[in-house]
């Protein structure tokens, strides 16, 4: 019986595996394009950075589970999960909302968190096929 359950593990593992691999990219990408550095921010305690980046990354996360749970195979996994990054780094340009965000200021950071998660689950609704 025990093995039986077993018998998805190494399915499981490869989706896994592709979706911590997507989430470090998406990091990766994030942080590089936006002028702030972010990660800095969170080690200097700016809460504003964290929501940011913790919402933005929960809005890529959302098409990432979607592309996880609907893809053919794993290709067509990171096929779908690249979409998802390039949504997710289009932004709205909005004036000085990097300078605002490192700043620590909260509506920004909340702002920009929240339209990345609506982003994202429109994003994974559009990926149900």
């Amino acid at each position: 019986m025990i093995l039986q359950s077993l018998a998805g593990l190494p399915a499981f593992l490869v989706y896994f595996c592709t979706g911590l691999i997507a989430i470090v990219a998406y990091l990766f990408v994030y942080t590089r394009i936006t002028p702030h550095n972010e990660f800095q921010l969170i080690r200097d305690n700016d809460p504003a950075a964290a929501i940011a980046l913790g919402l933005s990354l929960l809005g890529f996360v959302a098409p990432l589970f979607s592309a996880i749970a609907h893809s053919a195979n794993v290709l067509d996994c990171m096929v779908w999960a690249f979409i998802a990054l390039i949504v997710q780094v289009v932004k709205i340009p909005v004036p000085n909302l990097s300078g605002r965000i490192a700043a620590g200021e909260l509506a920004p950071a909340i702002w920009l968190g929240l339209s990345s998660l609506a982003a994202g689950l429109l994003n994974a609704a559009c990926m149900i096929y």
